[in-house]
């Protein structure tokens, strides 16, 4: 996850590291360290407001539109998954292509 930068999707402003957002119970923290999820109260803020005071535009964005480079770490995992679903065919194929033991009965 080394590859992904965050930065408002409207004007490119990169939140620094002490950079805060204030939550509607009044707790300021930095919504990036978090995903969104204010650490006092619970709240998720799925739109983040770009900082203007901060040279920001002052837009709100959708939260998850904030992370770039996030694309190809969704390819990976789909293709691991994808992956994952052939080597479970392969085995419900065998299973089926194997004969089944039918042990015999005493006489």
């Amino acid at each position: 996850m080394d590859n992904i930068e965050v930065y408002c999707p409207k004007c490119k402003w990169e939140p620094l590291e002490e950079s805060k957002w204030q939550c509607e119970c009044g707790h300021e923290w930095n919504t990036f360290d978090t995903g969104g999820r204010c650490p006092n109260c619970k709240k998720v803020w799925d739109h983040t407001q770009c900082l203007g005071p901060d040279g920001g535009c002052n837009e709100w964005s959708p939260h998850l539109e904030w992370y770039h480079g996030l694309e190809a770490i969704v390819q990976k995992l789909k293709e691991e998954i994808m992956e994952r679903w052939r080597e479970e065919e392969l085995v419900e194929v065998g299973a089926k292509e194997m004969p089944q033991y039918q042990p015999q009965r005493q006489k």
